[in-house]
């Protein structure tokens, strides 16, 4: 191998996503960085992977990059790999990427799945912008909500269903797709307005939260009565969170709406 940094994505949670190449890279490296190598050990079993392996994850990454930045300038090849996915992505990689980039040492990267991009595609939302804000914290919602293009969250399944209910409050206009479980045998994707997936059942596995852009446009009375008719078969209550799910307006305004509707027959 040449001497260098190698940053390789492994799988986000089939193992047949590992690619040749990645499988070729990390038995031929001199050392592997690992964020978990209790994690990582599967995978080298599965592949017959016998690389020496080191720990490299948040906690003692800083430590352990000095090291590894006189190996490879020493002439040794070292490949980091985090728990799933492309480190680097809301998980370790990206100090060691830029402490091998100061020292002008090579750095090459083995490409694989990451859970963003998965997610983003799978929802059907439009791709050609987006911003990835990591996971989710509702401190951060108003101002993200300023984003007018898709937003991609992760999310843990216990944290979920608050995380749609404050999405519900802050952007009730925009739909969202719920991932769950990418390249797994349960995988799924649900989507909707937050209103009307507040009493799903709570999603297990792993969670991607993609948010769709917000209307171009916003709708005109004459649009929003239309709905109003629409959804009134519903109870005034749900009818009136459905309501603000697809126009925009508050749940107040549109609970008036609807009594306005019913005050009219």
């Amino acid at each position: 191998m040449q001497s260098g940094l190698y940053i390789v994505g492994t799988p986000i949670g089939n193992l047949s996503d590992l690619s040749p190449r990645a499988v070729e890279v990390l038995k031929n490296v001199d050392i592997i960085a690992a964020e978990d190598t209790r994690v990582f050990g599967k995978i080298a079993s599965h592949f017959d992977i016998k690389t020496r392996r080191v720990s490299c994850h948040e906690h003692n990454e800083r430590e352990v990059i000095g090291d590894l930045i006189e190996r490879i300038v020493g002439g040794a090849s070292v490949a980091v790999v985090s728990d799933a996915g492309m480190p680097g992505i809301s998980d370790p990689g990206f100090r060691i990427v830029r402490a091998a980039r100061d020292a002008n040492l090579p750095v090459f990267v083995v490409p694989g799945p990451t859970a963003v991009i998965s997610a983003l595609v799978l929802s059907g939302f439009p791709t050609d912008r987006f911003t990835f804000c990591g996971f989710f914290d509702d401190k951060k919602l108003r101002d993200d909500n300023r984003i007018r293009h898709t937003i991609v969250y992760y999310e843990s399944p216990n944290r979920v269903k608050t995380t749609i209910a404050a999405i519900a409050r802050v952007m009730p206009e925009r739909k969202i797709a719920i991932v769950r479980e990418i390249t797994k045998i349960h995988e799924e994707t649900i989507i909707g307005y937050p209103a009307d997936l507040l009493n799903i059942d709570p999603p297990r596995g792993e969670i991607v939260l993609v948010v769709a852009p917000a209307p171009e446009h916003k709708m005109s009375d004459a649009e929003i009565s239309e709905i109003v008719n629409d959804v009134a078969m519903n109870s005034t209550k749900g009818a009136a969170a459905d309501l603000a799910a697809r126009t925009g307006i508050s749940k107040k305004e549109a609970y008036k709406r609807l009594l306005a509707r019913d005050g009219e027959k």
